[in-house]
């Protein structure tokens, strides 16, 4: 058996690959790191899936007996609060059980560092050989770990119970502007997607007297029967019930979270959901032009739109442009201020905040922008094109065999199209995927994903047409 820990973390269906037996070596994987660096605490949390306490109770008794302080959260918590709780507390990292946005039958484990972030291919390479050579000396010697039972542990202090939902939420009322979104009348739905940020983002927005009908806001490990990701046909009911109430005149925005949190969705008050290239480069403009103490660069991943680019130009902002995975993007953040950085999937931090996803902060930051406008976020996003200039992105997940798949990744890498919808290439990135960029600013990235069996394919260029040509376009490689 192997594992593999891709863009975030080791993921598996639990009880076929992701077991206690399995989690105990990959944790005994983890151990080995620790002692190597000499660190000596850890953060641990879980999402709400199944097994999630049980998964975190044993990842806890395991370090607390090999002599690692460990700080259990004691309900599942969004992954951007536990990247927080490792940074306020200055621990030697943090476990989050977690498989984010993939369905109700996996199960997850992500390592962040001592700075918060996701752990970087040089320390996931580490985990994976260690647990190639555990995993080997384990099966000829299958022999019972002897863990110190939880409650001695806990009384002695090695395990310590910790709730990080107020210092997160103290840290969130620092960056988004409260007295602004006090003083709107906004009203918000919020739709909790039975994760972990329920008594999060609705709580921060309720006590600052906001109305907030908040859908979805109980535990279920099933996800209601669907991957709790916040993609636009995963979360029909906040569409429609924010469009119901657009209609009667409200002031009202709707906004979600994954199952981790990490991860977001905005519909604006017409009852357009507007995607995260959309957002993104919205918020990095809100940014320039209302909140000047947020200095530096802004980062984008490959597959996310050049609308920053376009911004980034004439604001005069340097850009960094990384591979997919937003540990890239934290890498940047520890080493240089970043006024904004995101990803295509729903995925953002911002001037020195955590270098981490924040699902939260993101939805509390684009209520503050309707706030603050008064108008929907599309009439914003059009304002954005008319100054410069229009791009709409696609992107499409297919499933293919692995021969096909193997022979369209042999085709691009060694074969690329030199032209595409009519469209002469002029540029090849090779360094996640094949990424093909035409004379004219289109674009067409086509990259295998590190944690599903899919093929993605981006496109985008300045009108919907032509977008949906290169995409048909893409597709005829297979």
């Amino acid at each position: 058996m192997k594992i593999k820990f891709g863009t975030s973390g080791w993921r598996a269906i639990i009880a076929d690959e992701f077991t206690f037996e399995n989690l105990t070596l990959v944790l005994k994987a983890i151990l080995r790191y620790l002692r190597e660096e000499n660190l000596n605490s850890l953060v641990i949390g879980r999402d709400t899936r199944f097994l999630g306490e049980e998964f975190s109770k044993l990842a806890a008794q395991f370090f607390a007996t090999n002599g690692v302080q460990v700080f259990l959260c004691e309900r599942d918590a969004p992954t951007p609060v536990i990247s927080y709780e490792i940074r306020r507390r200055k621990a030697g990292g943090g476990i989050n059980f977690t498989a984010s946005h993939n369905p109700p039958d996996y199960q997850g484990l992500k390592f962040s560092t001592a700075d918060g972030a996701p752990a970087l291919p040089e320390i996931t390479k580490k985990f994976e050989q260690y647990f190639d050579e555990i995993y080997s000396a384990y099966k000829q010697n299958p022999t019972p770990e002897k863990l110190e039972p939880f409650e001695t542990l806990v009384a002695e202090k090695k395990i310590e119970i910790i709730n990080p939902n107020e210092p997160y939420l103290q840290r969130v009322a620092e960056i988004v502007d409260t007295s602004v979104i006090k003083e709107s009348g906004i009203k918000v739905v919020y739709d909790a997607m039975y994760g972990t940020a329920r008594d999060y983002t609705d709580k921060f927005l309720r006590n600052l007297g906001v109305d907030v009908e908040t859908l979805h806001g109980h535990r279920d490990v099933y996800f209601g029967g669907r991957a709790p990701e916040p993609s636009e046909e995963r979360i029909p009911e906040l569409i429609e019930r924010v469009k119901a109430r657009g209609a009667k005149g409200e002031f009202v925005i709707g906004i979600a979270n994954d199952g981790d949190a990490d991860r977001y969705a905005v519909v604006d008050s017409t009852g357009t959901y507007l995607q995260a290239n959309q957002l993104l480069a919205i918020l990095f403009h809100y940014a320039i032009k209302h909140k000047p103490e947020w200095k530096g660069c802004v980062v984008r991943t490959l597959a996310t739109t050049h609308l920053i680019d376009a911004i980034a130009k004439k604001e005069n902002i340097k850009l960094y442009d990384v591979p997919v995975g937003f540990k890239y993007i934290g890498e940047i953040m520890m080493r240089e201020d970043m006024i904004v950085g995101g990803e295509e999937s729903n995925g953002l931090s911002v001037y020195q905040h955590i270098p981490e996803k924040d699902g939260v902060l993101a939805c509390l930051l684009f209520v503050e922008i309707t706030a603050r406008t008064k108008e929907p976020l599309s009439a914003y996003l059009k304002r954005l094109y008319a100054e410069y200039g229009a791009f709409y992105t696609v992107r499409e997940n297919l499933r293919l065999t692995d021969e096909k798949k193997n022979a369209l990744l042999t085709k691009l890498q060694t074969d690329a199209p030199k032209h595409i919808a009519g469209k002469e290439v002029t540029t090849l990135d090779k360094r996640d995927g094949v990424k093909m960029i035409c004379a004219d600013g289109s674009w067409l990235l086509v990259r295998f994903s590190g944690t599903e069996p899919v093929v993605r394919f981006y496109a985008e260029s300045s009108s919907e047409m032509q977008t949906k040509d290169i995409l048909s376009f893409a597709k005829s490689l297979i």
